[in-house]
């Protein structure tokens, strides 16, 4: 299995360490501002960057008694700093910090995201490539319907991923953006410039307009990407799980050495991680409802979105980052079984041939009602009696009366079958694995 560092990333960047330290260094990029302005004395500023921190344990501390995170976390700075600690937080309110500081952990996560789900997009098309060969047998509604191979079901799914990948990277182009324009948005007491300035040291760009904060559409931009990206994860889990229930098993996650499967029955190989993935993607898809939910303040701003937000984006992340890794991880052990992927194409005894002899019959002038019912009856004879479709067509008097028994066999050839996934894999041979 895949290493599990990148849910220990994830962990990091949303723990409160390095919550407090985005903090931290969105103030110190509008005071080196303040000091370039010529409002801050070289020494103070000097100083400033020598000795700013904090302490998680004390910022819990105080907010205990002043009920308010962001004034517990500058008293922290302060008893750290001292007297020059007048300088930080001139000018701004706590959302310039909060919201641009957001904006940092989001990027920050987004790009790991991005970084695993690259990796999977390869993943994918080299096991489509690899089972571009191996035919078996379509499904619709979950009924037989016509061969495919099973490198098709790798391409829809690396071409889905691609989609994705587009979404995640516009989400992350729209998130990067702070705001240091005060309480309700309209620079009182910190200039254009200045923000301007101290976002371009962060690598982020001024929203054009804000209020007292970053309009939460932005957010639910991302929580879409991420709900989007989680529903291709399970419908590739799922497809997994419906191929590997025992009438079927074409394909199995990988089943490791020492697993149990049921605390009672110890033949149990249940898909119990595709399972998981399709449990975390609902509550993934759930996110999306409340991120669209917090775009909906009152005036210049509300609190009514911080106590969801503080839940639902290290949720979010982590869902998406553990889920990522382990579908990355069962796609490239997955276990498939050409034996009994071609056993199965063959339980219907041919009759995925049908479409072949209508279209034979419409070609040579037959009506297409006539035509359906001449090919229907012998397919569902082949269905109920269990007798070759192939057989009964090339014995149906009143087909032979419409078409030579040499054409008729003809359309039974397993070519034509094949022939257009060639030309769909034609337009992935450029796509760099």
């Amino acid at each position: 299995m895949i290493e599990r560092y990148t849910v220990e990333r994830v962990k990091r960047i949303w723990n409160r360490e390095n919550r407090y330290q985005r903090w931290l260094d969105v103030e110190l990029a509008i005071t080196a501002v303040w000091h370039r302005m010529g409002q801050v004395p070289d020494e103070s500023m000097e100083h400033i960057r020598r000795s700013a921190a904090f302490s998680v344990e004390r910022i819990d501390e105080i907010e205990k008694v002043v009920k308010h995170d962001v004034i517990a976390f500058l008293t922290s700075v302060e008893e750290h700093v001292g007297p020059d600690s007048a300088y930080i937080h001139k000018g701004v309110t706590s959302y310039d910090i909060v919201d641009t500081a957001l904006s940092l952990l989001i990027l920050e996560s987004l790009d790991l995201i991005l970084e695993q789900s690259r990796r999977l997009h390869g993943v994918l098309l080299d096991r489509a490539r690899e089972f571009k060969g191996l035919m078996g047998i379509g499904r619709t509604h979950g009924i037989h319907a016509e061969p495919i191979s099973y490198g098709i079901k790798f391409l829809l799914w690396y071409e889905e991923l691609e989609r994705n990948i587009r979404r995640l990277e516009q989400a992350r182009e729209i998130m990067a953006v702070g705001k240091i324009s005060g309480s309700v948005g309209t620079y009182i007491h910190f200039p254009p410039r200045g923000e301007e300035e101290a976002l371009r040291a962060l690598g982020l760009s001024p929203c054009r307009v804000s209020s007292q904060i970053i309009q939460r559409d932005r957010h639910a931009e991302v929580f879409y990407a991420l709900a989007s990206l989680g529903t291709l994860i399970e419908k590739i889990a799922l497809e997994i799980r419906h191929l590997q229930r025992t009438e079927v098993l074409e394909m199995e996650e990988p089943f490791t050495q020492g697993q149990k499967g049921s605390s009672s029955m110890p033949h149990k190989r249940n898909p119990v991680r595709c399972e998981r993935i399709s449990g975390l993607s609902r509550l993934l898809r759930s996110h999306v409802g409340v991120a669209l939910e917090n775009n909906l303040l009152w005036h210049e701003r509300d609190i009514s979105h911080s106590s969801a937000e503080r839940v639902i984006f290290p949720d979010a992340f982590h869902a998406a980052s553990f889920m990522l890794e382990e579908i990355t991880d069962i796609t490239i052990h997955l276990v498939i079984y050409p034996e009994n992927i071609r056993r199965n194409m063959e339980l219907t005894r041919e009759v995925y041939f049908s479409q072949a002899v209508l279209t034979l019959l419409l070609n040579r002038g037959i009506a297409r009602q006539k035509a359906y019912e001449l090919v229907q009856a012998n397919a569902m004879k082949s269905w109920t009696e269990r007798l070759g479709f192939r057989d009964l067509i090339l014995h149906d008097p009143a087909i032979l009366e419409l078409c030579p028994r040499q054409e008729l066999e003809a359309a039974f050839s397993a070519e034509p079958l094949s022939s257009g996934i060639q030309a769909i894999f034609e337009r992935f041979e450029n796509d760099p694995v």
